[in-house]
Parts: C-alpha cells; sequence; structure tokens
C-alpha cells in the first residue's frame, strides 16, 4: 500500500540546504520514493499560519520503504544536518479514508 511523507521544515540555518537537495533525492529513489513536491511557497488556506519554510510531500510504496529510507545509513548524515539547521517533522500517511466515503480510497 503507498504511503505519503509529508515533511514540514522550519531553516533555521540553510548551510545543509545544497547537500541535502542535491543527495537525499537519490537516497529517496532508492527504496521505491519519489518527491511529489518539494517547495518554499507555502500558502495556508485555512487556521494560523505555521512558520514553515519548506514543505515536500513524498511517496513510497509500502510503510517499510518509507522507514527503510529514513533509517538508511546514507541518510543519516543528511537527516542529521537537516535536524541542526531546522525545526523539523516528518509524517506519514497512508492511502486509506478513516471514513470510508471516497470512493477511490480504500476504507481506513
Amino acid at each position: 500500500m503507498p504511503v505519503y511523507v509529508i515533511a514540514d521544515i522550519k531553516v533555521t540555518d540553510d548551510a545543509w540546504v545544497p547537500s541535502y537537495a542535491a543527495a537525499v533525492h537519490d537516497i529517496v529513489h532508492r527504496h521505491g520514493g519519489k518527491y511529489l513536491a518539494r517547495s518554499g511557497k507555502v500558502r495556508t488556506l485555512e487556521g494560523a499560519p505555521l512558520d514553515t519554510t519548506l514543505i515536500a510531500l513524498l511517496e513510497f510504496p509500502s510503510a517499510e520503504a518509507a522507514e527503510a529510507f529514513a533509517q538508511d545509513p546514507d541518510y543519516a548524515p543528511y537527516a542529521a544536518a537537516r535536524q541542526k539547521g531546522s525545526d523539523s517533522r516528518f509524517q506519514m500517511i497512508d492511502d486509506t479514508d478513516l471514513a470510508g466515503t471516497i470512493p477511490y480510497l480504500r476504507k481506513g
């Protein structure tokens, strides 16, 4: 079952960004993942705006693949640099519909 990782990042020191952006894409792909979006153009449509400066949306073929990416030793130094230079949260969701009312999603 596909899963989606939502990376919500507030960059506090952008020194990590160039190397992270250049290298992590390949590590994501190695685990069957792909970026669906990665943008700093964040607009709040509802609720109080957060101080997010970057949101990335990634798709992986399974939760196991996403977790393998997150635990990959090759990713560890990039994750550490990102964590040092940002306030970030990575969340994973699957493709189910909790209410079960959207016909093209699996019932959650």
